[in-house]
């Protein structure tokens, strides 16, 4: 019997409740960047160890999202979500106890894990249950619920540790994730059938080991520069391994993911559109509490806030950009949107060279958050659209998979960039404020390219006659 698409409460409680694991997981990820010198005062590591409390999760996360196709065609979407969710839990508790760094590192690993099968599962669900004719505010709106997590984070984060330590964090998130475990349990319910099918288990060592190799040589670029053996040679056996996983997939009858997605043109060009904004977006993440601190002598609260207002737009304008899909297609809300990306890193490149404020660099945020608003969501609701139906579960797990690489790479580059500048024999902020406008030119020629890859997909859409 066919699905009647209908958003309904249940289909809304369906995308809340898996969107709040997502939530969850880039709020942990963007809160404990503040909280980094108590973990290193309280457990006397460096910071190359307490990094790891990041890049653990990070890594795990990678690993886990292209296994997303298999587990949505072999298992229930209900046993999916509450598997999810108690990892997720499990590590949350744990984080939140453990006397030794060790257990907070697995706690950061187990919700790796968790966010790692939801964040596709939420998508899941807004592709397999939304109306055809609302798919683009759904999958806004779907969207806006992760994007809240990096305006709050940062904030947040500072003024949990300021009054109350570093655990709290992951305390207050408790409750909320034990409400979302019983609401999505009554609301989550199966659409299509599963089919039991053998795990490639070498697809997923060659994938894993790759998406490790990438992983690892970037996060080794602020220290050891990138040409250093560590970060080439990182980056060279990720691109070996993704050509062995390719080979393999197109051998064999159950892949991993089925690599024949990328033989649709206009899914790809905005594919890349994506991964290049959010490179922008993870960067612009790190750099500008960065700045704000270093440069501008911020507090962590007030440099954190400098993402607010601008994230709290982004999050308003997702849902409002899949409705202009919706009506009118999706060439204006992703043209606007990328062009005001571009246009808002201009403006910061002119409020660095002029000496900058958090006024002004807010200011400038608030743009590119509503561009990203407008054509992050739209983009991918546009990609989807080029995609065969039997082909979603794929293309979600390489949607996701690679935006997260391509927010991890954005981090690492602009890292490398200021940790390079902050070497030079000069006072700290100055050489931070150089190293910040070499990234903010880095960041705007990123946003360029993302445009022409936007546009060059929407032009490729156009000529066949489709304004998906």
């Amino acid at each position: 019997m066919t699905y009647q698409r209908v958003i309904d409460a249940r289909f809304l409680v369906s995308v809340l409740c898996t969107g709040i694991l997502s939530f969850s997981g880039v709020l942990v990820e963007t809160a404990l960047n503040v909280a980094f010198p108590s973990l290193m005062e309280q457990f006397g590591i460096e910071t190359s160890t307490v990094q790891w409390v990041t890049t653990g999760y990070l890594l795990v996360l990678a690993i886990v999202l292209p296994v997303s196709s298999y587990l949505k065609r072999s298992f229930a979407t209900r046993h999916l979500f509450v598997a999810s969710t108690v990892l997720f839990i499990a590590g949350t508790v744990l984080c939140a106890v453990t006397p030794v760094f060790a257990g907070l590192l697995v706690g950061r690993m187990l919700q790796g894990l968790g966010t790692g099968m939801a964040l596709p599962l939420m998508f899941s669900i807004v592709l397999e249950q939304a109306p055809f004719n609302r798919m683009g505010m759904m999958m806004g709106a779907a969207s806006a619920i992760t994007a809240l997590a990096p305006a709050v984070g940062p904030s947040v984060g500072g003024l949990v540790i300021e009054r109350w330590g570093w655990r709290m964090i992951f305390v207050i998130l408790v409750p909320l994730l034990l409400l979302s475990l019983i609401a999505g349990v009554w609301a989550i319910r199966q659409v299509g059938a599963t089919t039991r099918e053998r795990f490639d288990v070498w697809g997923w060592l060659v994938l894993a080991g790759g998406f490790v190799a990438l992983l690892r040589g970037l996060s080794a670029s602020s220290e050891r520069g990138w040409g250093s053996p560590e970060v080439l040679g990182g980056i060279l056996l990720f691109v070996l391994l993704m050509g062995v996983f390719a080979m393999r997939s197109r051998r064999i009858p159950d892949p991993l993911i089925r690599v024949s997605v990328f033989s649709h043109p206009a899914f790809v060009l905005a594919l890349a559109g994506i991964m290049l904004t959010q490179f922008g977006i993870l960067a612009l993440g790190y750099l500008l509490p960065n700045v704000g601190q270093e440069v501008l002598g911020a507090s962590a609260f007030q440099a954190g806030c400098i993402l607010l207002p601008g994230c709290v737009l982004g999050v308003i304008f997702a849902p409002l950009s899949g409705g202009i899909l919706d009506r009118f297609g999706a060439s204006r809300p992703i043209v606007l949107g990328s062009g005001a990306i571009v246009v808002s890193l201009t403006l910061m490149l002119v409020v660095q060279r002029q000496g900058g404020s958090v006024a002004a660099y807010m200011a400038a945020y608030v743009l590119f958050a509503g561009g990203q608003g407008l054509c992050v969501p739209t983009g991918m609701t546009h990609a989807y659209g080029h995609v065969p139906e039997d082909s979603r579960n794929d293309s979600n797990a390489v949607v996701n998979t690679l935006q997260q690489l391509a927010g991890d790479s954005g981090t690492a580059v602009v890292a490398s960039i200021v940790s390079a500048a902050q070497r030079l024999p000069m006072p700290r902020a100055d050489s931070t404020n150089i190293g910040a406008g070499t990234a903010l030119i880095v960041l705007a020629g990123v946003a360029a390219a993302a445009m022409v890859c936007f546009l060059a997909s929407l032009v490729w859409s156009a000529r066949r006659g489709d304004r998906r």
